[in-house]
């Protein structure tokens, strides 16, 4: 099985590590340091017309919603579309129409038609939407192409390797690298992260989150809806199956590590200021059995199922904890193979009091009744983040509860204004390393190992600036 499985990560890393070639697993590239965005750009922001230029690479339910977006903030054009696959492409074109807008260029075929769509096209962001083992390998081929803005999807890598290659492209280019981590911008993370910056919660000590979120649904589609229909026996996984369910369950055979870090690590990040003063210094992982996909399997298929006979690495429980420069821990969990409710489980906690979501949950210390919790609605209505306040009806109609619009907006600001990308590459980097660093730590027993300076140093220094 081990064996097998780093043949496959290799399979995913090969491609974007050919691509950078700037440096190796864990290891600082020796080429001087440059910061993202440094360097001249040959595209202009907005050429011609003034509107930006868009492209998308992946055309799935996730690229749907980033052209809502796009398209309701005004001042933005689709120039060019990517994908393998032509139904998504045509629901992709129909999609665009409804908005009474050109159609886009569409490249479709090999799988390194982005390439020649890079290579044809001028844009000022492109959005990658693939498969994850794609989008390292993409975003590197973006920035190296002269693409000012690239926004990547979460996880934005798989491996270490692959992490050190966002970071070392984005400084060689001077292409600013986004992770599209929208949960940062969700209304009661951001409510949360303005009360620690007015020190609500005085010096904070810890942190605690994750993605509990049960998929096996998604992850064993019939071929025709999104997720499997019970009772139909159709199970499927890998080309036959539909959306995720192509991909993504074969990293639940193959790889036993926390494979979908960011929608927890990243609010939580900002609030400790990763990056920005302080950093990740070393991660100690473990994981339960597998048990939830063959359950799953058996239990609506039957024992004689052929996915019955699969053998999963993936744990349905895998616990992270993590130590900080400045002496915070936090604990990240992933959990997508079980019966449960869906939860980020976020707790943020300092000296003076803490906010807890799951039951949502805020104690401050002398404003709060002793030993009582309060409701954290009453509190994030007194702290909600002025992005929510300005831009709240626009984003009511946007997915995930408006996090996708207040996202796109911040990214698209940060490009007319050419400012940095508001999640760079080093949180992409970090946010996303956890995934490699658990896997490594759990094939060792849960030993502690010692996560990668992405900054080479810079963190010291650099100030925040996530949604300031």
């Amino acid at each position: 099985m081990e064996n097998t499985r780093r043949s496959f990560l290799k399979q995913m890393s090969v491609a974007g590590l050919g691509a950078a070639g700037l440096a190796i697993a864990g290891e600082a590239s020796a080429t001087t340091v440059v910061t993202p965005g440094a360097k001249d750009k040959k595209k202009p922001v907005g050429k011609d017309d003034g509107k930006l230029r868009f492209g998308f690479i992946g055309t799935g339910s996730r690229c749907h919603e980033h052209i809502n977006n796009v398209l309701a903030i005004p001042g933005n054009k689709i120039v060019a579309i990517c994908d393998i696959q032509q139904g998504p492409i045509e629901a992709t074109l129909k999609h665009i129409a409804k908005f009474n807008v050109p159609a886009p260029k569409v490249y479709t075929g090999s799988e390194r038609e982005f390439e020649k769509m890079l290579n044809n096209e001028e844009f000022d962001c492109v959005i990658i939407a693939s498969p994850w083992e794609w989008h390292v390998p993409m975003s590197v081929a973006a920035m190296k192409a002269g693409v000012p803005y690239v926004g990547v999807e979460v996880s934005a890598a798989n491996t270490l390797e692959e992490c050190w290659d966002l970071v070392n492209v984005s400084e060689a280019t001077g292409s600013h690298l986004n992770i599209m981590e929208n949960v940062c911008y969700r209304r009661d993370c951001m409510a949360a992260l303005r009360m620690v910056r007015e020190g609500l919660f005085g010096e904070l000590l810890h942190g605690a989150c994750g993605y509990e979120h049960d998929l096996r649904e998604v992850k064993f589609n019939d071929g025709k809806h999104y997720t499997y229909q019970p009772g139909s026996g159709d199970l499927r996984m890998g080309p036959t199956a539909f959306s995720e369910a192509q991909w993504r369950t074969n990293h639940s055979v193959h790889r036993n590590g926390d494979v979908y870090p960011t929608h927890g690590i990243g609010p939580v990040a900002n609030c400790l200021d990763i990056n920005r003063g302080n950093r990740f210094l070393s991660l100690s992982a473990m994981a339960t059995q597998s048990r939830g996909l063959h359950k799953f399997i058996v239990d609506n298929g039957g024992e004689n199922h052929p996915l019955a006979k699969i053998q999963f690495n993936l744990g349905d429980i895998v616990t992270s904890m993590i130590k900080c420069a400045n002496g915070q821990t936090v604990i990240v969990t992933h959990d997508t193979n079980s019966p449960r409710p869906y939860s980020l489980g976020f707790r943020i906690q300092g000296t003076e009091g803490l906010w807890m979501n799951d039951g949502n949950h805020v104690y401050v210390q002398g404003k709060s009744k002793p030993h009582r919790w309060d409701d954290s609605e009453e509190w994030f209505k007194q702290y909600d983040h002025n992005l929510w306040a300005k831009y709240a009806a626009e984003a009511a109609e946007a997915g995930h509860g408006g996090m996708d619009y207040i996202m796109m907006y911040d990214l698209i600001n940060a490009i007319r204004n050419k400012k940095p990308a508001p999640m760079d590459c080093y949180d992409a980097a970090a946010w996303s390393a956890i995934s490699g660093l658990s896997e490594m730590s759990i094939a060792r027993g849960g030993a502690l190992v010692d996560f990668p300076d992405f900054t080479r140093g810079q963190w010291i220094h650099r100030q925040p600036a996530f949604a300031l």
